[in-house]
């Protein structure tokens, strides 16, 4: 398990679309953090879940998935291996661009942010391993994070991204709701992870 997180954390940094994405996310959350800190909240979950889908899609994006189940046939503890190297990056992530959120002594909102940030990268590592094309995943979620959750359930309703943002503001019930949703997505991708990779 160690030598497979070691090697989807090494394959992150070695494609210069990750650390490059990554690098740019985490000056941009420095420097929104330094101007609003539920801005660098925001940012720091977006990042989260988006590095959670990379870490997984880029398998089938660039059709290494094949010979990483071939090498790998229990794909149950490759998925989980994919989902630890996610929050680890996640984290790190999180915890750097966050420096100016500490500077300003704004320590609960970092702290907060460091709990559900793990659970986004989860739940986007998971929606990655059911759809597998990172594209269709971000359009589509970003159609539904406007209109559904911000048009329709004002960021209020208990839908995946408003709980996360409840839980990244302190909410205990949103942070169960956010663990739910994440749960929910850990058993499907659980249950598609088997799909035939051969036609993707």
């Amino acid at each position: 398990m160690i030598a497979l997180v070691r090697s989807e954390l090494y394959r992150m940094a070695t494609i210069r679309s990750s650390w490059v994405s990554i690098a740019v996310f985490g000056v941009l959350g420095a420097l929104f953090g330094a101007v609003n800190v539920d801005a660098w909240a925001l940012l720091a979950g977006m990042g989260a879940f988006g590095f959670g889908v990379l870490g997984v899609s880029q398998h089938f994006q660039h059709r290494t998935a094949v010979l990483l189940y071939l090498a790998r046939p229990n794909r149950l503890t490759t998925l989980l291996g994919q989902l630890l190297a996610g929050i680890v990056v996640a984290l790190a992530f999180a915890a750097v661009s966050g420096v100016t959120v500490l500077a300003k002594g704004d320590l609960t909102q970092y702290r907060n942010t460091l709990t559900v940030v793990p659970l986004l990268a989860v739940f986007g590592a998971a929606n990655a391993a059911v759809l597998r094309r990172p594209t269709w995943l971000f359009l589509g979620y970003a159609g539904w994070f406007v209109f559904v959750e911000g048009l329709l359930g004002r960021l209020t309703a208990p839908l995946p991204f408003s709980s996360f943002l409840g839980a990244a503001g302190g909410d205990r019930t949103s942070l169960l709701v956010a663990a739910a949703w994440t749960l929910l997505a850990l058993l499907a991708a659980a249950l598609a992870i088997h799909r035939d990779v051969t036609t993707d």
